[in-house]
């Protein structure tokens, strides 16, 4: 079969069974970009000058469903404030693209959008500083419709332990512990991305639900801390999660890993955080990589990931979470959010059937909110609201 002929199959695929997303940060870009000024960024049309994220290429891309980001950086002074005026974006998009957009909270909305030809729309916490170490706060966020909270960002927060800082807690606290036990019983999916290999194995110990890996790969594939170690992929299958590849290319390849480090520390001796996307930090990257070039991460680099985490996880527990909006670079042929085909096409030359390729799109992301739902309508026949403190469990 031809290059050509595998890319007609994977879009066939993908009307029946399209890509649910584990991670978009449309918001956050809009936020930085036009501060939520959405007629300054029509995503009605293509912004290919200044985002990944539209409609016309969300469609090519043959994207079913999103989980949109409501990430705020963990430095805020006010986090919680700012995730509301995210949550509020999120809001303000739906209302805007109705035609396109479904509000989703659960697996059965997700199912009907598709059945509508809408993109359902979804919404995930990215960081434990939006809660406030108030377990109240993060049933308030679960009301306002947010349906995962991954437990860290990329600093430590007081009860759970990040990725890509130094160990404090040794995983979760008490409290932290808590934290996994009322989003059980809410019904809120724990969002394992980012944080460290401890924390990742004490929040399996701790959940009576099945977890997310919203956005993250290999370890064993590209050492890197924000990827997932196969001891820890070998225990989805008893746990029931997903584990959602993640296109970021300083996270896939390893010549990467280390040229990032590079073009961080240049920022950072400039004054701008490593995590800066505005034009100013941009030009300084821009004038990095003309002196030193970037590697760059293909569409194969992504699949490599995907066969190592098949071989250890299953295909029943793997899912696509690309970070697009959320990353100044991106792999040749997942440019932006149309080329999910070329991903799809891809494990179809390597071996993969229509059957594997419809869990890893739709079918395993819709499976594991749903059993989240299960387990919190058990959860809630037998006890209440937690009231516990940081200050009562952790001291």
């Amino acid at each position: 079969m031809t290059a050509v002929s595998f890319l007609d199959e994977a879009r066939e695929i993908l009307r029946e069974f399209p890509v649910v997303d584990g991670h978009n940060d449309l918001p956050y870009a809009l936020r930085e970009q036009v501060r939520y000024d959405l007629a300054a960024r029509d995503i009605a049309v293509h912004q290919n000058a200044h985002l990944h994220t539209d409609l016309p290429r969300l469609r090519e891309g043959g994207v079913g469903a999103q989980y949109w980001s409501v990430y705020v950086r963990s430095d805020l002074p006010d986090a919680v404030p700012a995730t509301l005026e995210q949550i509020d974006c999120v809001r303000q998009l739906l209302a805007r693209y109705p035609a396109d957009l479904a509000p989703a909270l659960t697996a059965a909305d997700m199912e009907a959008a598709r059945a509508e030809g809408r993109i359902a729309s979804l919404m995930g916490a990215e960081g434990g500083h939006s809660i406030a170490n108030s377990l109240g706060t993060l049933r308030g966020l679960h009301a306002l419709g947010v349906r995962y909270l991954t437990l860290t960002h990329n600093d430590n927060n007081d009860w759970a332990d990040s990725a890509t800082d130094e160990p404090r807690a040794g995983g979760l606290t008490a409290f932290g512990r808590a934290v996994v036990r009322e989003m059980n019983r809410l019904g809120m999916l724990v969002d394992l991305s980012h944080v460290a290999a401890t924390t990742m194995r004490d929040a399996l110990d701790a959940t009576s639900a099945p977890v997310i890996f919203s956005h993250s790969s290999s370890r064993a594939v590209c050492d890197h801390p924000r990827n997932i170690p196969d001891d820890v992929l070998e225990r989805l299958p008893g746990n029931g999660g997903v584990a959602m590849v993640t296109f970021v290319p300083k996270f896939v390849l390893q010549a990467a890993v280390d040229w990032t480090a590079a073009a961080d520390e240049n920022l950072r001796s400039h004054g701008f955080h490593h995590l800066d996307t505005g034009e100013e930090a941009m030009k300084l990257h821009r004038a990095f990589e003309e002196r030193n070039p970037r590697p760059v991460a293909t569409v194969a680099t992504v699949a490599d990931h995907l066969d190592h985490m098949r071989e250890v996880a299953g295909v029943d527990h793997l899912g696509i979470g690309g970070d697009y909006d959320g990353t100044a670079f991106t792999p040749d042929g997942l440019n932006d959010v149309s080329g999910y085909p070329n991903l799809i096409a891809e494990l179809l030359a390597r071996g993969w059937s229509p059957s594997d390729l419809a869990k890893l799109t739709w079918q395993n992301a819709v499976r594991v909110l749903g059993a989240a739902e299960d387990v919190a309508r058990g959860l809630q026949a037998t006890r209440g609201p937690s009231n516990a403190t940081i200050e009562e469990l952790d001291g």
